[in-house]
């Protein structure tokens, strides 16, 4: 699929005129037919406009994955979407330092989780003893 976007050289965001603009600008008959059935229609440009964000989306997670295309790979009509891989931000790398983070701190959570059940107990311990302990001792005349 064809960015219709960085074609006509707009931004995403462009509104209406500056899109019309581009349109009568473009000296490709068979792009701008294209990006006025895409574009042209609210209704269309927002299906047009989710699809590109997930094909954006997708072309940087392969970038990021270091995926590029084949060596023999010599058409450029689907590369709209594609990023060079070593201009790509290292996403995996980051997500991969986040979870071994989480994964650390949960382990250490675990661990003081045993200490802090065994103060916990003891301590419950101590007050049952002492409640019911001091009336016996009351009782018996010790107090």
């Amino acid at each position: 699929m064809r960015d219709l976007y960085q074609r006509l050289a707009v931004s995403p965001v462009a509104d209406q005129p500056t899109l019309d603009s581009a349109l009568s600008r473009c000296p490709n008959s068979a792009l701008r037919r294209d990006a006025e059935a895409a574009l042209g229609i609210a209704s269309h440009r927002a299906r047009y406009d989710e699809v590109h964000r997930t094909l954006g989306d997708i072309g940087r997670l392969r970038a990021g994955l270091g995926l590029t295309h084949a060596p023999h790979w010599q058409i450029d009509a689907a590369n709209d979407f594609s990023m060079p891989a070593d201009t790509a931000p290292p996403r995996v790398e980051t997500l991969d330092r986040r979870v071994a983070a989480a994964v650390s701190f949960f382990d250490r959570w675990c661990s003081a989780q045993g200490v802090w059940l065994l103060v916990t107990v003891f301590a419950m311990g101590a007050g049952v003893g002492l409640a019911l302990g001091l009336p016996l001792l009351a009782w018996l005349g010790f107090l």
